[in-house]
């Protein structure tokens, strides 16, 4: 096991060492002069020549992109152009929003999509199975940031029922959290849906669940304890990859119901062309990513010993 999880970490170098690259071309490939950012449209050519010398920015290209790898290495990303703050300070402020957030929206997409597809599976061409399956196509179609302004314009301003902007720690924060998370929960939750139904609807027809039933059991005793058990391990490998669409969703959410994320932290340096901040939360989301994908290889090699081999 020890073996499987060092060949895993070091497959996650490479593509840890590409973002690291892609994230310090933005500096160049985005328009604008980061000195004469800070220093706004008025200052004069030698005080913008003078901080560019003192960012580094005159250096030649290899020099500055072996200086930005160690210092990534050291987790230093610098300051903020906009706060001149700590780039990983100001992001680990963060982090606990947008965790709240991705936990919310991803336990919302798991617990509703194994159900919706179960239901579905046990009444299937139903009314029931046909319009959760046309809900669940519409929730894989429907783009995140439009599902979020269309919630929040109608039960937030038509309705009035829920809040459409701001958050708030404990109990009194739920309100604030429905609508962003319902609408981050959107597509995974079709994509569970779907691939419950599916699923399910293969183990339903195996001999051991006729056999179940032959023996008296209950029927949802046949259905949660037989069939679900056998039928998880795609829909946990769905969920797995869903938290790639949530972490990239929660940037557009973030941004619509100004929830104060990594998210709504990006966009807003993208705004102001704060490279340094757009490059961190880059490589956090990208470091996240990859954490989270190695969690997930390590428990299938943990529930089959035939995958740490090779």
């Amino acid at each position: 096991m020890l073996a499987y999880v060092g060949r895993r970490l070091l497959h996650a170098i490479p593509i840890l060492w590409g973002v690291l690259t892609v994230t310090f071309a933005l500096m160049y490939v985005v328009p604008g002069d980061p000195a004469r950012i800070m220093m706004g449209a008025r200052a004069d050519e030698a005080t913008v020549r003078a901080l560019r010398s003192e960012l580094g920015l005159d250096d030649p290209l290899p020099v500055q992109y072996g200086r930005f790898l160690l210092r990534a290495a050291r987790a230093d990303l610098g300051r903020s152009y906009s706060t001149n703050r700590d780039v990983v300070d100001e992001i680990l402020l963060r982090v606990p929003a947008t965790a709240v957030l991705g936990l919310a929206a991803i336990t919302i997409a798991v617990v509703l999509g194994v159900l919706v597809g179960v239901l579905s599976a046990v009444r299937p061409y139903s009314a029931i199975d046909q319009g959760s399956m046309v809900l669940a196509l519409v929730g894989i179609s429907i783009p995140v940031f439009f599902l979020g302004l269309v919630l929040a314009w109608v039960f937030g301003y038509l309705l009035g029922w829920l809040p459409i902007s701001g958050y708030r720690t404990g109990v009194g924060g739920l309100p604030y959290l429905v609508l962003p998370a319902a609408a981050l929960a959107a597509a995974p939750l079709a994509l569970i849906a779907r691939l419950t139904r599916s699923c399910m609807l293969e183990v339903l027809r195996e001999d051991y669940v006729r056999t179940a039933r032959a023996k008296g059991l209950g029927e949802r005793r046949v259905v949660f304890k037989h069939a679900l058990k056998n039928a998880l391990n795609p829909i946990l490998t769905a969920a797995s990859q869903s938290l790639a669409a949530v972490l990239a969703g929660a940037f557009f959410v973030e941004f619509i119901f100004n929830w104060p994320g990594i998210g709504l932290l990006a966009i807003q340096s993208i705004h102001t062309y704060d490279f340094p901040m757009i490059q961190g939360t880059v490589l956090f989301d990208a470091a996240v990513f990859i954490v989270i994908n190695i969690f997930v290889d390590l428990g299938y090699a943990a529930l089959d010993p035939r995958l740490r081999v090779g």
